[in-house]
């Protein structure tokens, strides 16, 4: 896909097919309808094409008073896999729970995407909070945690903090981790998507985080029209926009050199070869001065275990062993 290209066909059809399904719906704010944290039919069914044929529970926990969605499979060492900044919230690394029978993984939502009932403010501290209690609920012992783009940049900060929790950490796209500086195209995209969730600007920031959306779209299309209709009815959330805006602030802070040096847990980073949101330029230099090996998913932006699933856990396993956990 050339270098800032914004319409990708086949992703644009899904998303302006997604949004006249919502809008004919009522649950669009196109109608005037108001939109709670509770999910109404036509976003919860999205939700649940997303899951269908897989050995998933779906679980609501409370966890320091917030009311937390959760997805949860197989049985095995512990896996936490915690989403970027997307109004879906976990219910996108469905694509990588096959793979995972082996292990127990849980994928929630973070407060504020998705279906779970957001926080006051998305803040270290309130996030802190939330990811013990989290850990407490779901996991036997000291989980890896895989953690993706602006909310992986709160998990470093957690691991400064908390690094004895986790048995090892595993960043993809995490652009706190380096001096950052957004792209300008994809920041009006982003302020655009999150401030008036159309069909239309939803297509502008569709093409960012895909190296190859053709390719990945029709590898599933039924599963990418569904996850467009329920990022459409998450995006027409206020306190998702507003979780979604907190999450950009806090995620694109750079964490200086000293405070990442005091992580003690065992640290590697995954990268799409191709990512345009976080390029793998960062990744490079952040291996380079805190020692922590990068392994570089070919084929991928700056999703790599939705374009490259198989790749992506081969390169997280494969580390695993090399480093003896």
């Amino acid at each position: 896909m050339p270098r800032g290209q914004w319409v990708i066909p086949p992703m644009w059809l899904l998303h302006r097919q997604a949004y006249r399904q919502l809008v004919a719906s009522g649950t669009s704010k196109a109608r005037g309808a108001q939109v709670t944290w509770r999910r109404t039919a036509p976003s919860a069914g999205a939700r649940l094409r997303l899951l269908r044929g897989l050995a998933v529970r779906n679980r609501r926990l409370d966890l320091r008073g917030v009311s937390t969605c959760l997805l949860e499979a197989g049985d095995g060492p512990d896996l936490v896999l915690l989403h970027g900044g997307v109004e879906s919230g976990g219910v996108y690394w469905a694509r990588l729970l096959p793979y995972l029978s082996h292990h127990h993984v849980v994928a929630p939502d973070v407060p504020g995407f998705g279906e779970s009932a957001p926080l006051a403010r998305l803040e270290l501290g309130t996030f802190t909070d939330w990811l013990d209690s989290l850990l407490d609920a779901t996991s036997r012992g000291r989980p890896t945690l895989v953690a993706h783009s602006m909310l992986g940049s709160l998990v470093a900060r957690y691991a400064v903090r908390r690094g004895e929790r986790l048995q090892r950490l595993v960043l993809t796209g995490v652009p706190a981790i380096g001096p950052y500086r957004m792209p300008t195209n994809l920041a009006v995209a982003a302020i655009r998507s999150a401030v008036w969730p159309s069909a239309s600007n939803f297509d502008r920031f569709a093409a960012w985080p895909f190296h190859d959306g053709v390719r990945t779209a029709e590898s599933d299309p039924g599963w990418f029209a569904a996850f467009a209709a329920y990022r459409l009815s998450c995006g027409q959330v206020p306190h998702v926009r507003r979780a979604m805006r907190q999450a950009i602030s806090v995620g694109r802070v750079h964490i200086p050199d000293a405070a990442l040096e005091r992580i003690t847990t065992p640290t590697a980073l995954v990268w799409g070869r191709h990512d345009r949101m976080v390029p793998l330029d960062l990744a490079d230099a952040a291996s380079a001065r805190l020692g922590w090996p990068l392994t570089v998913v070919d084929h991928a932006g700056h999703l790599p275990f939705v374009e490259e699933p198989a790749a992506f856990l081969a390169a997280l396993f494969s580390w695993s062993v090399d480093a003896g956990l």
